[in-house]
C-alpha cells in the first residue's frame, strides 16, 4: 500500500512524532495509516519507562476558576522548549480544568480523572511522554474556595492564558460584588507573586521552619555575649520578625511598602460597606523544591560525537 507526503503530514499531526519516524512507520506498515499510528504509539510507550527517571523541573503552572472555587496545577517537563509546545499547553489547560471538578487535592485522583476526548489524565500524559519524547509529571495541585465571594486568579509572566511559571489564586470571602473583589484580589495576587509569603498567617507557618529560625537566632544571640534574659528577648524578637515578614496578612503591601495586607483588606471592606475576609491563597512557582541536575552540555555533545 503506497502513501503520500500528506499521509506523513497527517501522521505527524496525529501522533506528534518526528517526520522520519512517521515515514519509517508507514514503510513498515505498507502505508496503513492506522497501523502506523499504533506502531508509533507502541514504540513511544516502550520508551516511557526509561524517560520517567529523568528530572522534570520545567513545564507550566495552570490555574482555573469557577466563581467561588479555584485550582492551581503544576505539570513538569524536562525542558522549557516543551512548555512552549501546543500539545503540552493544551494538556496542562485541560488537566487543570479537570482538577477543578475534584473534591480533594489528591494528584492520583486527578490522574485517574476523565480527560476531555476520552481516557484519563494519566492515559493522556503517558501518550504525551511517548509522542513528545520527554518525561512529564503532574506534580501537585491545590484548591481554594469560599462560601460566598470570589476566587481571583493571576498568572505572572503568562506563557498563554492561565498558564505560566508563577500562578496565584486569592480567595476572598464577602458579599461584596465582583467589581470590588476582583481588583482587590488582583492586587493581592500580584503582591503574593512578588513577596512569596510562606503561609496566610503566623499560626500556619511550618513548625519545623520556625524551630530552625529559633535555633539560628539563639546561636546569633549567644555570640553577643549578653545576659541570658537579653538573649531570650533577642531570640523571640527575631522569630517574631521572621513570622511577620513571611505570613501574608502581616506582610507590608508591595504597592506602598508600609501597610500590612490585613489592613489593606480591612480598608477595602470599609470602603465597600461590608466585611471582606482574605480566607486563603495559592502560590505555585514552577519547579520550586525540585533539585535540578547540573550537566556539562559541552561534555555531553563531545561524548555523543565520540570525542572523549
Amino acid at each position: 500500500m503506497a502513501y503520500t507526503a500528506t499521509d506523513v503530514k497527517n501522521l505527524r499531526e496525529r501522533t506528534g512524532a518526528g517526520m522520519m519516524d512517521c515515514k519509517k512507520a508507514l514503510d513498515e506498515t505498507g502505508g496503513d495509516f492506522e497501523a502506523a499510528v499504533d506502531a508509533l504509539r507502541a514504540k513511544g510507550l516502550a520508551a516511557v519507562a526509561k524517560k520517567s527517571s529523568r528530572t522534570a523541573a520545567e513545564g507550566l503552572v495552570g490555574v482555573a476558576v469557577a466563581g467561588t472555587k479555584g485550582v492551581a496545577v503544576e505539570v513538569n517537563s524536562e525542558t522549557d522548549f516543551v512548555a512552549k509546545n501546543d500539545q503540552f499547553q493544551d494538556f496542562v489547560r485541560k488537566t487543570t480544568e479537570a482538577a477543578l471538578a475534584l473534591s480533594s487535592d489528591d494528584v492520583e485522583a486527578l490522574k485517574a480523572a476523565a480527560y476531555p476526548g476520552g481516557g484519563t489524565v494519566a492515559d493522556t500524559l503517558t501518550n504525551n511522554v511517548a509522542t513528545i519524547g520527554e518525561n512529564q509529571q503532574v506534580r501537585r495541585m491545590k484548591t481554594v474556595s469560599v462560601a460566598q465571594g470570589l476566587v481571583v486568579p493571576y498568572m505572572h509572566n503568562a506563557a498563554a492564558p492561565m498558564l505560566g511559571k508563577i500562578g496565584v489564586l486569592v480567595a476572598l470571602e464577602s458579599d461584596a460584588g465582583a467589581d470590588v473583589l476582583e481588583p482587590l484580589g488582583k492586587q493581592i495576587a500580584m503582591h503574593i507573586a512578588a513577596a512569596f509569603p510562606l503561609a496566610l498567617n503566623a499560626d500556619q507557618l511550618d513548625a519545623e521552619m520556625i524551630a530552625r529560625e529559633r535555633k539560628i537566632a539563639a546561636e546569633k544571640a549567644a555570640e553577643s555575649g549578653k545576659p541570658a534574659e537579653v538573649q531570650a528577648k533577642m531570640v523571640e524578637g527575631a522569630v517574631a520578625k521572621f513570622a511577620k515578614d513571611n505570613a501574608l496578612l502581616s506582610q507590608l503591601f508591595v504597592m506602598d511598602n508600609k501597610t500590612p495586607v490585613a489592613q489593606v483588606v480591612e480598608a477595602a471592606g470599609k470602603a465597600a460597606g461590608t466585611k471582606i475576609v482574605l480566607k486563603d491563597y495559592v502560590r505555585f512557582q514552577l519547579g520550586e523544591g525540585i533539585e535540578k541536575e547540573v550537566s556539562d552540555f559541552a561534555a555531553e555533545v563531545a561524548a555523543a560525537a565520540g570525542l572523549n
